[in-house]
């Protein structure tokens, strides 16, 4: 009996370390890599190219090119590309809500 359960325990050790490595995180994904971060200032909504208050992202420009709508057609927000290849998406208010990665 005792042998069943050290075989059973070993068993156990090895199937959760086999687990424990095939959790790796992609760092170049990451929001925690400075590349995507909210805090880097080309995603920051207080660089001037990010900012609401710029007229190429403005919801009142209705030329602008750059905007995100919704599936009944209203806009609620916009994209901007930063020089590092992160596309960072705002809401109308200049509010940071997502981000696309750089494609190296």
């Amino acid at each position: 009996m005792r042998y069943l359960l050290t075989i059973f325990l070993l068993a156990q050790v090895a199937l959760y370390a086999q687990k424990s490595f095939a959790q790796v995180t992609n760092l170049d994904n990451s929001p925690y890599n400075m590349q995507n971060s909210q805090y880097n200032m080309e995603n920051s909504p207080y660089n001037m190219r990010n900012s609401p208050y710029n007229m190429d992202n403005s919801a009142y420009n209705a030329s602008a090119k750059n905007g995100v709508y919704d599936n009944t057609g209203n806009r609620i927000g916009y994209e901007v590309k930063a020089p590092s290849g992160v596309t960072n998406y705002f809401d109308n208010s200049g509010n940071r809500i997502g981000y696309t990665p750089s494609k190296r």
